[in-house]
């Protein structure tokens, strides 16, 4: 298996576990509306379903970050860049993805500062009384994923440059 493939791979399955807990919240969310609305009959909302629906888009979006970095999803405005040539288009790239990957180093780098606070301080959300460094934990997983697929684009990006031979196994961006 070609490390394109292992890359994708590892983000793919980071990306569909952040959409299994997006769906979970969704059902959550349903679940704990339609209690709401039958309080009548003993009934309603699920206990703190705003902390875990809170937790939850946390992680998924930091699940997705890999993903989508591997399919070059972030938006790009290529009017004036189509008319450069192949070469300066390699440069734009290679300076995009380093700029991309240390933006992701930061995220993750404060996103970890976080986590040791919560965990220093013991803090815990207010009506579950969970501890508010297991979601910082489970996105900070994520964002070192994010980081490491960050690395071996920025290295595919200085591979394309230095050969001058675009990789056609990665994700080619949006469809505009």
């Amino acid at each position: 298996m070609t490390s394109d493939r292992i890359f994708e791979r590892l983000a793919r399955t980071v990306a569909i576990l952040g959409g299994i807990v997006l769906l979970g919240i969704t059902v959550l969310t349903c679940t704990s509306i339609i209690g709401r609305s039958l309080i009548g009959v003993g009934l309603g909302p699920i206990k703190g379903d705003f902390e875990l629906v809170e937790a939850g888009v946390g992680f998924a979006v930091c699940a997705f970050l890999p993903w989508c970095q591997f399919q070059r999803g972030h938006a790009a405005v290529d009017l004036f860049t189509n008319m450069l040539s192949a070469r300066i288009n390699r440069w734009i790239n290679l300076i995009a993805e380093t700029l991309m990957a240390l933006a992701i180093f930061v995220m993750t780098w404060k996103l970890w500062d976080g986590m040791a606070s919560k965990l220093q301080y013991g803090d815990t959300t207010f009506i579950l009384e969970m501890p508010t460094w297991w979601p910082y934990a489970a996105c900070f997983s994520a964002l070192v994923l994010a980081c490491v697929v960050a690395i071996y684009l920025v290295i595919v990006r200085a591979v394309e440059l230095l050969t001058g031979k675009t990789n056609t196994n990665l994700g080619s961006g949006a469809v505009h």
